[in-house]
C-alpha cells in the first residue's frame, strides 16, 4: 500500500481539469512541411525595380542535428600526405623489430664468457680450447650476415582509411609581430617671401588683358595641332599623313554673324512697325468712346505650321521680345503632330527655335528661376522639358510615369522645392493636378488632388460603384500663400484648394454654368481674383464669399482674361468672336 501510495501521479495545482468527453475527443494533428520558425518579414532591395520587396519564398528546410566527419577522400591532396606518412612510420618499425634479435644475441654470448671464466687452473686448459673453439664459431657465424641472402618480402602496411576531403578543419597560427619603432626626420622650411603692392583698376584691366591673351594663344595652339593618322595604319604599311582639323567653330561663328546680319536687315525693313509698337497712339480715341482701335504689326509665318491652330503663347520672362508659340488641333477627329516655335522680335521672318512633337501643344510656361527651361503640355497626356540651351530637337525631359490621360490644358512652374529641384504643376481633364519635379534628369511625378464630381458615387454595371471626377481645364497659384491655388472645371465649378491635403478641398464655388476657360489671381488684392467662361461672364471674386463680387456679362463665349500690371481696378478679355 504504500508502494502504491507513492506511485500516485502528481499533479500541479494550475493543471487544466478536463471532463471524461473532453479526455475522449479525438483532436486531428496534421503535419506540414512548413518550418514555423522561418521569418516572414525579410526585406531585400530589388536593383531592377529601384525599391524594396517582401521575400515571399523562403527556405522551409529545417536542420535539427548535424555531425561534422573526420574521413577524408583518399585521392585528395590531405590523404595522399597522410598516406605517405603511414607509409613511413610502418617501415621505420619493421626496422626496429629486426634490430631487437641481434642485440639479445649480444647480450647472451656476453653471459656465457662472464661464466666460463669461473672454473678452477685445472681446467684452464681446456677452457681456453673451448674458448678457442667457441671463438671460431663466433667469428664465422659474424662473418655469415655479410653475404647476401634472400629477405623475406616485407608483408605490406595495411592501408587506413582515409579522412573526408569535404571536411574542412580551420587551424590557426600566430604571426611573429614586429615591436614598433618611430623613425623622424627634420625637413627644410618652405621659401617664403613678404611682397607688397599697390593695385589700381588699370593694373587690374592689364592683368585680365594678359591672361585672355593667354587663354586665346592656347586653343590657338591646341587647333594648329595636326592629328596624325591612327597606329593600325602603320602596321599594314601605309605612310603616315595628316588630317585637316574641322574648322566647326568657325561655322559656327560664321553662322551666328549672318543671324546678326539678318535681325539687322530685318530691323531696317520693319523699323516703321516697330515705331509704330513703341509710340502709336490714335487720336480718333478720344471720340470712339469705350471702342479701341486694332493695329496689326507683325505677321509671323512658318510653312510647317499650315493647318495646325495656335493653342499656346507664352511670353519670355527675361528677354522681353522673345516668345514662345504651340501648335495643335482642339478636334478630336484630327489630331496629328505639334509645334513648338520661338520668335523674336528682331527677326520675324523666321523663328529662332523650331521643336517638332508627335502630338499637339496644347499649353506652355517659362521658368522665372531658369528663364532656358520651357514646360510644355501635350494633348495626349504628356508633359516636357524644353532646354533652349541644347541644340537638340528633342525634348529635354519627358514624362514615362504617372501621365495623364486626357489633354493637359495647362502648366505652372512652381518655387524650387527644399533640394533646390524645379517643379511645375500640370492640370488636365482627367481630374488631376500632378506635381512634376525635375530629379537627376528625370520628371518625378506626384499627384497632388483628384477632383471629384457631384460627391456622389453612380451605380455601374454588375452593381459597381463608379466615382465621378471632374475634368481640370484651368488654374493659378497664390502670389503670396504658397500652398494655395483655384482649380476650374469643365462643369462650372472653382475648388480651393491646397498642397497639403490630397483627399479635402478647402471650398467650392459654384461659379459658371459652362467651362471655366480661365481664372487669375489679383496682383494686387491677396483675396480677389477673376475667372471667365464659355457661359458669356466674367466674375470677380472674394475667396472668403462665396458669391461673386462683379459680374459682366460680354454676349459671348470668354476665351481668356487677365489682370493689369499697372492697375489694380483694369483686367482684359477676349471673345471667341475676336474682340
Amino acid at each position: 500500500e504504500d508502494s502504491l501510495a507513492a506511485r500516485a501521479a502528481v499533479r500541479s495545482p494550475d493543471q487544466l481539469d478536463l471532463t471524461e468527453a473532453e479526455l475522449k475527443k479525438e483532436v486531428t494533428r496534421t503535419l506540414s512541411a512548413d518550418n514555423p520558425h522561418v521569418p516572414r518579414n525579410i526585406v531585400r532591395y530589388s536593383f531592377t525595380e529601384q525599391a524594396y520587396k517582401i521575400v515571399e519564398n523562403m527556405d522551409q528546410t529545417a536542420i535539427h542535428f548535424t555531425l561534422n566527419g573526420y574521413l577524408i577522400h583518399k585521392d585528395s591532396d590531405e590523404g595522399r600526405r597522410q598516406s605517405i606518412r603511414s607509409g613511413t612510420e610502418s617501415e621505420k618499425a619493421s626496422v626496429e623489430e629486426e634490430e631487437a634479435p641481434l642485440e639479445a644475441s649480444a647480450e647472451t654470448t656476453e653471459e656465457a664468457e662472464a661464466k666460463d671464466e669461473e672454473p678452477t687452473e685445472d681446467a684452464e686448459g681446456e677452457g681456453e680450447a673451448e674458448a678457442e673453439a667457441e671463438g671460431a664459431e663466433a667469428a664465422e657465424a659474424a662473418e655469415e650476415p655479410e653475404e647476401p641472402e634472400e629477405e623475406p618480402s616485407a608483408a605490406k602496411a595495411p592501408e587506413k582509411k582515409a579522412a573526408n576531403q569535404f571536411n574542412f578543419i580551420e587551424r590557426g597560427t600566430t604571426t611573429l609581430s614586429y615591436a614598433p619603432r618611430e623613425k623622424g626626420c627634420q625637413t627644410d622650411p618652405a621659401p617664403y617671401e613678404n611682397f607688397s603692392a599697390t593695385v589700381n583698376q588699370w593694373d587690374i584691366y592689364d592683368t585680365y588683358v594678359t591672361e585672355l591673351e593667354r587663354i586665346e594663344k592656347a586653343k590657338e595652339k591646341e587647333k594648329a595641332k595636326p592629328q596624325v593618322a591612327k597606329k593600325d595604319d602603320q602596321k599594314t604599311g601605309r605612310k603616315l599623313s595628316y588630317v585637316e582639323p574641322q574648322h566647326v567653330d568657325a561655322l559656327s561663328k560664321v553662322a551666328k554673324a549672318a543671324k546678326i546680319a539678318e535681325r539687322m536687315v530685318n530691323l531696317n525693313t520693319f523699323d516703321d512697325i516697330a515705331q509704330d509698337f513703341k509710340y502709336f497712339e490714335d487720336a480718333s480715341d478720344e471720340f470712339r468712346g469705350q471702342e479701341g482701335t486694332l493695329l496689326p504689326l507683325w505677321k509671323f509665318q512658318f510653312e510647317k505650321t499650315k493647318k495646325l491652330a495656335v493653342t499656346a503663347i507664352c511670353w519670355h520672362p527675361k528677354y522681353t521680345d522673345l516668345f514662345a508659340v504651340g501648335y495643335g488641333s482642339y478636334d478630336f477627329m484630327k489630331q496629328g503632330h505639334g509645334m513648338l516655335l520661338l520668335y523674336t522680335l528682331k527677326n520675324p521672318s523666321f523663328p529662332e527655335y523650331s521643336f517638332s512633337s508627335e502630338s499637339g501643344v496644347m499649353c506652355l510656361d517659362f521658368n522665372s528661376d531658369h528663364p532656358s527651361l520651357l514646360a510644355v503640355g501635350f494633348y495626349d497626356g504628356d508633359v516636357a522639358i524644353y532646354n533652349l540651351k541644347k541644340t537638340t530637337p528633342q525634348p529635354s525631359y519627358k514624362s514615362k510615369l504617372g501621365k495623364h490621360t486626357e489633354p493637359v490644358w495647362q502648366v505652372k512652374w512652381q518655387k524650387d522645392d527644399m533640394d533646390g529641384n524645379a517643379n511645375f504643376f500640370s492640370v488636365s481633364s482627367d481630374g488631376r493636378i500632378v506635381s512634376w519635379t525635375l530629379v537627376k534628369n528625370e520628371l518625378v511625378h506626384m499627384d497632388v488632388i483628384k477632383l471629384s464630381g457631384d460627391g456622389t458615387a453612380k451605380q455601374g454595371p454588375e452593381g459597381l460603384q463608379l466615382e465621378t471626377l471632374g475634368c481640370g481645364v484651368s488654374f493659378d497659384f497664390h502670389r503670396k500663400i504658397d500652398y494655395l491655388f483655384l482649380v476650374g472645371t469643365e462643369e462650372g465649378k472653382i475648388y480651393k484648394c491646397s498642397k497639403s491635403y490630397s483627399r479635402q478641398f478647402l471650398d467650392v464655388f459654384e461659379a459658371h454654368h459652362m467651362p471655366v476657360d480661365s481664372l487669375s489671381w489679383s496682383p494686387f488684392h491677396l483675396k480677389v481674383f477673376i475667372s471667365c467662361s464659355s457661359d458669356w461672364t466674367v466674375k470677380i471674386w472674394d475667396h472668403t464669399i462665396k458669391t461673386p463680387m462683379f459680374v459682366y456679362d460680354l454676349g459671348t463665349a470668354v476665351g481668356d482674361v487677365a489682370w493689369s500690371t499697372y492697375s489694380s481696378t483694369v483686367f482684359a478679355a477676349v471673345t471667341i468672336d475676336g474682340k
